[in-house]
């Protein structure tokens, strides 16, 4: 169960929800990330048809998006609507909740090996990385892409930091996009052989220099023609590694005296 990290939520705020009871007019609903706090479903909220039952539209133990309409923080009552949830809200939410409780299991198991409570668990990391990333499975990829200093930045106790990356690793995959391209280098000079080493050594240092967890590789498919295959988190960041190699590229080669024409690969 996930620990709500307030009490109750907020008027405008989307919820995940399982539906518990459903009547003729109406549903009552489970708050995932509020401890399964008891919320009502209206049957005027329930589609933006006309229903003659709720159970038309929900049944019991179905897992919907729901926005709040309606908080008595006296008694701790809350309405939501379902037909007031966009269908992009719907989908964006449902991957939230779902990265969020992949990255709070994850850091459970690490709170286990630590000796901590499920409570310090959540008041040390997951809120900290939900706050720092959006959501806590980000904060935990980041650590297993760029080491400890994603979680210190987020404010991650220390004692917490190595555990929870050496476990991280045991469930994360950090995706990979690459692009591609194709250089054709040619010199008649006697040193051309060289200044063509140069040249492609000079662009894998330039493209890994945008950013740590960019990677350059080089391949030859035969004299004068060279594969270039830029990998990185992101198709952004890879076509400005992938830019930053055919600049240095080009002008190394106007200096050295070496022809050269590049040719992106479409996939």
């Amino acid at each position: 169960m996930i620990k709500p990290q307030k009490p109750l939520p907020d008027v405008g705020e989307l919820v995940v929800a399982t539906v518990d009871k459903v009547f003729e007019y109406g549903a009552y609903v489970k708050l995932d990330e509020y401890g399964d706090l008891q919320a009502y479903l209206p049957w005027s909220e329930a589609s933006s048809r006309w229903v003659k039952d709720v159970k038309e539209v929900v049944k019991d133990g179905q897992k919907i998006v729901a926005k709040v309409i309606r908080v008595d923080r006296v008694k701790s009552m809350v309405d939501v609507s379902l037909k007031r949830v966009a269908e992009g809200d719907r989908r964006r939410k449902m991957q939230y909740y779902k990265r969020l409780v992949k990255g709070a299991k994850i850091i459970e198991i690490v709170s286990q090996k630590l000796g901590k409570s499920v409570d310090e668990a959540y008041r040390d990391v997951v809120w900290k990385l939900d706050n720092h990333y959006g959501d806590p499975l980000t904060g935990l990829e980041e650590a297993v892409v760029r080491g400890p200093g994603a979680l210190i930045e987020a404010g991650v106790p220390e004692e917490w930091v190595e555990p929870l990356i050496n476990e991280a690793r045991k469930h994360i995959t950090v995706k990979k996009v690459s692009v591609r391209g194709v250089v054709m280098l040619r010199s008649l000079r006697p040193k051309g052989l060289e200044d063509i080493k140069k040249i492609l050594l000079a662009l894998k240092e330039a493209g890994e220099k945008v950013s740590q967890e960019v990677k350059v590789n080089v391949y030859t498919m035969g004299a004068p023609r060279y594969a270039i295959e830029i990998e990185a988190r992101e198709y952004g960041e890879a076509e400005k590694a992938l830019n930053a190699v055919v600049n240095v590229a080009e002008e190394l080669s106007k200096t050295l005296g070496v022809s050269f024409s590049f040719e992106r690969e479409k996939k």
